[in-house]
């Protein structure tokens, strides 16, 4: 199983984020209940692979039709901002 790759990030002032691309090898969605991005953090130092498109590495949602066992299956998902949170904006209900 290939990871799903994150097909854009809205959230520029995320550390992997570099001109609305992900760069963090992998992230994780999710605390349970809500589709947030749980890898966000600002810095004012850019992290991750520049040369590397990022992916969903975990989803804890389990209520998204997406999630499987926890990992995701959603060809590839969008992140940006649910009013004031970082979220997965491909979450969709089971």
């Amino acid at each position: 199983m290939d990871m799903p790759v994150i097909n854009a990030c809205a959230v520029e002032d995320c550390a992997y984020n570099r001109d609305h691309a992900c760069h963090a090898l992998a992230i994780t969605v999710g605390d349970a209940r809500n589709p947030q991005c749980d890898t966000f953090f600002t810095s004012r130092h850019k992290g991750g692979d520049p040369s590397n498109t990022g992916r969903v590495g975990a989803c804890k949602v389990s209520s998204c039709r997406h999630n499987t066992d926890y990992e995701c299956r959603a060809p590839g998902i969008t992140v940006g901002y649910q009013q004031s949170e970082v979220d997965c904006l491909t979450y969709a209900p089971a």
